[in-house]
Formats: C-alpha cells, structure tokens, sequence
C-alpha cells in the first residue's frame, strides 16, 4: 500500500494557483458561494415580486 501524501491545515487553504489541490478546494468553495448567493438573490425576488 502507498503511503498518502497529508498535507497541512495551512498549506491546504493557501491559495494556490493552477492545478493543485488548494485549488480545486477554493473553486470548490466560490462555487457554492456563488450558487448559494444566486438562490438566495432569487428567493429574496420571488418575495418581493409577489408581495
């Protein structure tokens, strides 16, 4: 069996460029942002356009 690669709680949330793990975790994360920011933007809408 191979021995994993861990890396480091700082290491995994620098911001890296390319690539890499730190990456694909950022674009991870302002994805869900950015949905998450658009579905509520949407929800607070529909309110008030039916209000």
């Amino acid at each position: 069996m191979a021995p994993t690669n861990q890396l480091d709680r700082t290491e995994l949330n620098a911001w890296r460029r390319g690539f890499t793990p730190q990456a694909e975790i950022w674009n991870g994360r302002l994805a869900m942002l950015g949905l998450s920011l658009g579905l509520g933007a949407l929800v607070v809408w529909r309110l008030i356009a039916t209000a």
